[in-house]
């Protein structure tokens, strides 16, 4: 199938082709050849390339910048994702959207589903659930995948960032009263591909299965390198505070998935393991 990647320079974007460029034909579109805000661009693009699938993986993604740039988040994930389904919709496309845990608050203790209310609690969030409205709108063929605490072999990620702290300290602190659903990029990609080639069109929730907090997360990173010299402090997310609040709790249970018999993703320790093992380089930062 001739498939069109937006945002196709970030993590996501990364695995994508890798996965889908073996068996289809991809376009892929960083930010800098296709602004999904510029309507008349989006339009032109899809005109000329006509794309079977249009993957959208273009975001503004700084959460706490987005608390300041409003307008700037709004313009790229809620009117850019309009741009795209309008774009996708008139030449028939299916359309796979990626859209966020940030849709919900938090509140819940138990995993969200797809029929639980989404309720952001900030501008990020309301931006990218905004997007899901213009899709469920606009696009007749659609996909919404809601994913989480993303990482890959292309990006800075909670995964790489962990590791470059462990090469500069010894001692780290971790957020850990926030829960999540761990999600590798190549998994979600791999997914991507199953779902686009079929006609089960709606709202999914996306991760590797299972969770953990972001301190249990970092533990699971260590062990796996078997870096034991490294000392894992656990704080509360008020010991590190930030200008956009986080959902303290936005585990995903993937019914939509299992409901249409879909592949499930694998536990998010399995991903992770194969993830620092097999896909990531550790780069050596020698010595001071």
């Amino acid at each position: 199938m001739k498939v069109l990647i937006t945002g196709a320079g970030g993590q996501l974007g990364y695995d994508l082709i890798r996965v889908l460029s073996g068996s289809h034909q991809v376009i892929a579109m960083t930010r800098a050849e296709l602004d999904v805000a510029d309507e008349a661009a989006v339009n032109t693009t899809f005109r000329q390339m006509k794309p079977q699938v249009v993957i959208h993986a273009a975001a503004y993604t700084n959460v706490d910048l987005a608390e300041q740039e409003s307008d700037n988040a709004y313009t790229i994930n809620s009117i850019g994702t309009r741009n795209v389904a309008m774009a996708a919709e008139e030449l028939g496309a299916k359309l796979v959207h990626i859209s966020t845990d940030y849709v919900f608050d938090g509140s819940k203790r138990t995993p969200y589903t797809e029929t639980d209310r989404p309720n952001p609690l900030g501008v990020y969030g309301n931006s990218k659930l905004h997007a899901e409205k213009f899709v469920e709108l606009i696009s007749g063929q659609y996909f919404i995948l809601r994913t989480s605490w993303l990482y890959g072999k292309n990006g800075s990620n909670f995964v790489t960032k962990m590791i470059s702290l462990g090469q500069q300290k010894e001692e780290l602190s971790v957020v850990a009263d926030q829960f999540g659903s761990p999600t590798y990029t190549l998994d979600l990609a791999r997914f991507i591909e199953h779902l686009m080639l079929t006609d089960r069109y709606g709202l999914y929730h996306v991760s590797n299965r299972g969770y953990c907090s972001r301190y249990a997360f970092a533990q699971a990173i260590f062990q796996a390198l078997k870096w034991n010299h490294i000392r894992l402090v656990p704080i509360s997310s008020s010991g590190f505070p930030a200008a956009a609040q986080r959902p303290e709790y936005s585990v995903f249970d993937d019914t939509a998935i299992r409901l249409n018999q879909l592949p499930r993703l694998r536990n998010w320790k399995d991903a992770l393991n194969d993830f620092l093992h097999n896909d990531y380089v550790l780069e050596d930062k020698g010595d001071d």
